[in-house]
Formats: C-alpha cells, structure tokens, sequence
C-alpha cells in the first residue's frame, strides 16, 4: 500500500523494489516518453493517476510507472 507523502503518494510500499534499483524520470522526461506536455504530466500527477515523489519542488516519476501507466490506458483497435 503506497505512503502518502503530503497532498500525494509516494510509489515505494512495502515489497516493491528497492530505491536504488528503480529509475526516476524528470517531469520534463516524462513528457518526452509519453509525447505529451509537461503541464499535462503535471495533471497526472497532482490528479493520482501517475504515482510521484517530490524532491524539493520538483517530482521525479518511476520508470516503470510511466510504462505501467501508458499500457493500462491502451485502447486496442477491434479488427472487424
């Protein structure tokens, strides 16, 4: 179960990888991989659908979530 951390949720819960072992990604880095804004990636995270943690005044995503994200939103095209 994630912690909460402030207003938001911090990704690392009990029998998740450890710290040194999962890759963070800057905001603006995120928004290169999903091709989308950064404002956008902003939303996602204030919103919960992209789990973060702040540093300072920035937040840093985990790899994996991006990826886990982006495939949980597939929409597939039906063939006919």
């Amino acid at each position: 179960m994630p912690v909460m951390c402030g207003r938001f949720r911090c990704v690392m819960a009990a029998g998740e990888r450890p710290l040194n072992e999962v890759q963070f990604l800057t905001v603006a880095e995120v928004a290169s991989v999903m091709r989308v804004s950064k404002m956008t990636v902003y939303r996602l995270v204030h919103s919960g659908h992209l789990p973060a943690i702040r540093v300072g005044r920035s937040f840093r995503v985990p790899e994996q979530a991006v990826h886990e994200y982006l495939r949980e939103s597939y929409v597939g095209v039906e063939s006919a």
